[in-house]
């Protein structure tokens, strides 16, 4: 995957840089950016994590700019458990423990943050 560098070090801060990313993560992106291109409002930006080299060191950050609200938000790909479109609504499943997850929902009105989400299996 070409995603951009960190901002620093000053001297690769223009380059695309190669990363080498699992299937899953790789799906993962490509998810994000069909959600996140069509929609004004929302950029995505993929650029290569704190651990140069590494393979799987991609962060994405999710912006939605919208009139006078401003808000972001940054995750590595790998903390993500699953992505869903709903149509409607991307929702982000991240860091799932013992039935318990972090859930981000991304709509045409922001985003909504679940920190304690339970998740139900019938």
């Amino acid at each position: 995957m070409t995603v951009a560098p960190r901002q620093t070090p000053a001297e690769r801060d223009t380059e695309r840089v190669e990363v080498r990313v699992d299937e899953r993560l790789s799906w993962f992106a490509e998810a994000l950016e069909s959600w996140a291109d069509p929609r004004q409002e929302w950029t995505l930006e993929l650029r290569e994590g704190h651990e140069f080299g590494r393979d799987n060191n991609v962060e994405a950050d999710l912006l939605y700019a919208d009139g006078a609200q401003t808000s972001s938000f940054v995750f590595r790909l790998e903390q993500l458990e699953a992505v869903d479109d709903t149509g409607q609504e991307l929702v982000l499943r991240i860091d799932e423990r013992d039935g318990i997850a972090t859930l981000a929902r991304l709509s045409a009105r922001g985003i909504d943050v679940e920190l304690f989400h339970i998740l139900t299996f019938t």
